[in-house]
């Protein structure tokens, strides 16, 4: 299938490493330019140094930190000198620490609540401009299968990430009749660096070894084994793509059948 998004601008954050950069390099393969964003200029150079030699699409790269009070405008200012201009917006961040409800600090509330939900919507309100004036345009948001089904000892990101599935939602049906789409895509386990902290908190908190609590999680999930990366990519590349013209407003789960709901 021609997902018809070559040439198009797509910028992914967090990017350098895990889902984000499966995410890049699934989009770069079917002919879009892409900008990735993160922390490390070491892996996001040589992300980038990768998927050039593939010859597909353009990759190029910004340090941003969605911590930092500038991270909106270093990254517009950044879409704009590289590319001109953006089609395609994948919101994609971090995951906090894991705790209860407990551990859940004032302080520790406002940093993740700054980093997660208001810079991915600031971030996102500044591009729609553009995506209005073309009348085309992709927003997808990557968070987590928690938004379904609450997951022990990840307290933050159970309050958290459910605040964007209503903005994700309400923008679906603001901008619909512009040619934007308005999506997010949930994770289960994809193997990554975080499903490694996870694993290894869980082990660290039972007194097991981590290769059990791997092998019993594992089992849990339908089809027998975690996701990968790049499984995960091919599934955001069609939803940022045109054949997904009339995708918006939808949850999309990518879990290997694990949550139990409906």
């Amino acid at each position: 299938m021609d997902l018809g998004i070559k040439g198009k601008r797509a910028l992914i954050l967090a990017s350098s490493k895990g889902i984000g950069h499966g995410i890049a390099v699934a989009l770069a393969r079917e002919g879009a330019n892409v900008l990735l964003c993160g922390r490390s200029s070491d892996r996001l150079e040589a992300n980038c140094k990768a998927i050039n030699a593939e010859k597909r699409g353009r990759a190029d790269w910004v340090w941003a930190d969605l911590n930092e009070d500038n991270f909106v405008e270093a990254v517009k200012i950044a879409v704009a000198d590289k590319f001109g201009g953006l089609d395609i917006l994948v919101n994609n961040t971090g995951g906090p620490t894991p705790g209860r409800t407990t551990d859940m600090s004032p302080e520790k509330l406002d940093t993740y609540f700054l980093a997660m939900v208001s810079r991915v919507i600031t971030l996102t309100n500044a591009f729609l401009p553009g995506m209005i004036e073309q009348r085309w345009g992709r927003v997808l948001t990557v968070a987590s299968s928690g938004v379904f089904e609450p997951i022990p000892n990840l307290a933050l990101s159970n309050t958290l990430r459910p605040a964007l599935v209503g903005w994700s939602k309400t923008l679906a049906t603001e901008v619909a009749r512009n040619g934007i789409t308005s999506n997010m895509l949930l994770p289960g386990s994809i193997l990554t660096g975080r499903t490694d902290e996870l694993d290894g908190a869980a082990a660290k908190r039972s007194g097991r070894p981590i290769e059990d609590i791997r092998a019993e999680r594992q089992a849990e999930i339908p089809i027998g084994r975690y996701g990968s990366v790049e499984e995960f990519g091919a599934v955001a590349a069609f939803l940022c793509s045109e054949p997904a013209s009339y995708v918006t407003g939808s949850l999309i789960r990518c879990d290997g059948g694990a949550a139990a709901s409906i």
